[in-house]
């Protein structure tokens, strides 16, 4: 299965959350990732010891020559640490990938404690990106799981949202589409590596069915 999904998101250095836990889901759905970093992080499993910012105009031209080329059957959207990048990301969505699906992941606070947007920012994700709640065909669907036990959780979010956008890209319901990503995470959770001292990174190499 194929399918193109542009991530727009920070790195993580650590390789547990953030773009490279974003490309690694991607490619375990069977999807190809692109990528527009927003910014550099020092980051391990102990927590952010420090941001760099990319910056926006370069963040647009990213996204632009990407899907200019290569294009996007999903968008996923991750650390935008603040409200101009927010804006420079959805005008450029707007302009350059107008009804492609878009996953929003809102990577406010790390694992470790660390903020990743700024508190001015916080307003402008939920006024331009955010909607409070997704009722699709009439109904909303729920998903119950007993609790994994496990220290090993970091990049959980990111990896769920590229890999519901990765389902999206492959043209799968919403429902089957986050379905089977609930599943891939839940299963990269239960065979992680125990890397690092504190939350460490999900086994992103495990398979599910479906996919």
């Amino acid at each position: 299965m194929k399918g193109r999904v542009l991530i727009v998101a920070g790195s993580d250095s650590g390789g547990g959350a953030g773009i490279q836990a974003d490309i690694k889901a991607v490619t375990a759905m069977g999807g190809f990732a692109a990528t527009a970093i927003t910014a550099l992080t020092a980051q391990n499993t102990m927590g952010v010891h420090g941001v760099v910012p990319v910056d926006p105009a370069f963040i647009a031209q990213q996204i632009e020559v990407v899907l200019a080329d290569i294009g996007a059957d999903a968008v996923k959207t991750g650390m935008l640490h603040s409200a101009e990048v927010i804006d420079t990301v959805v005008a450029s969505l707007k302009k350059h990938a107008p009804g492609v699906p878009l996953v929003v992941d809102p990577v406010i606070v790390a694992k470790g404690g660390h903020h990743l947007l700024l508190r001015e920012a916080e307003t402008a994700l939920r006024e331009r990106l955010l909607i409070d709640l997704l009722v699709h065909d009439g109904k909303v669907d729920r998903f119950e799981d007993a609790r994994i036990a496990s220290r090993h959780t970091h990049g959980t979010g990111c990896t769920l949202a590229s890999a519901t956008a990765a389902g999206l890209a492959q043209k799968m319901s919403l429902s089957d589409a986050f379905a089977r990503a609930r599943a891939y995470v839940r299963k990269a959770i239960e065979t992680a590596p125990g890397y690092g001292q504190g939350h460490g990174p999900l086994n992103h190499a495990v398979t599910v069915r479906g996919d």
